[in-house]
């Protein structure tokens, strides 16, 4: 039978961290913040409003019973060594940019394993946390990781955007720089229509001058 959608749910947890997330099809659709205490629905402002009743407190127990079994396996498999894969990083823009038009710059981070990482956005190397946005680890195929962060901005011209990742992978910290380009006008059309036009011109007054000296001579 054709699978028309794919659901994913994921409990995780370490010694200082845990993670508790539903999602579908590739989406991340609800996650538990455990340092604010809540639920959060993570679905843009134009997708069908959707409630999770009891998932936090469900979420909270998870972590309880995850910490237990993690404990176990260690003693078990005699507290293997962790793999660990360093991130990858990339930096664009959600929309296409004009300058003075609000729009949201997106901080990929791939391939790295175990979570967590730590991202800080910087804009002319002065540090930025409001309205930024971590969402929770996503695992790829080969069960390494990918996340996002977002930092909603206004493009200004001579502005340098930097997204700074940091993970126990990493010798030292990942930076990606952006920065908005400005595209100057083309002259090149209104100069050949000028030039053009000069030509023409020219033509029309040197066509009238034979024209009168033909006459003259009749």
């Amino acid at each position: 039978h054709k699978v028309l959608h794919i659901d994913l749910v994921i409990t995780g947890c370490s010694d200082s961290d845990g993670v508790d997330m539903y999602g579908l099809d590739g989406e991340e659709m609800w996650y538990a913040d455990f340092n604010k205490g809540e639920g959060v629905v993570a679905l843009p402002p134009f997708a069908d409003p959707f409630t999770f009743h009891g998932a936090y407190e469900g979420a909270v127990g998870n972590q309880g019973v995850c910490k237990a079994n993690l404990a176990v396996n260690i003693k078990a498999y005699k507290n293997p060594e962790e793999k660990i894969d360093p991130p990858h990083s990339s930096i664009y823009p959600r929309d296409d940019v004009d300058l003075g038009v609000e729009n949201t710059l997106i901080c990929h981070v791939s391939g790295f394993h175990p979570a967590p990482v730590r991202v800080r956005w910087t804009r002319n190397n002065q540090n930025l946390t409001e309205g930024v946005r971590l969402s929770t680890p996503y695992p790829n195929a080969d069960f390494t990781l990918n996340q996002f962060s977002s930092l909603p901005f206004t493009p200004e011209e001579g502005d340098i955007y930097g997204c700074t990742v940091e993970h126990k992978g990493l010798a030292e910290p990942l930076t990606r720089i952006w920065e908005p380009e400005v595209i100057q006008p083309s002259v090149g059309p209104a100069v050949f229509c000028g030039v053009g036009l000069t030509v023409g011109l020219l033509g029309v007054a040197a066509g009238t001058f034979f024209l009168i000296k033909g006459n003259q001579c009749n």
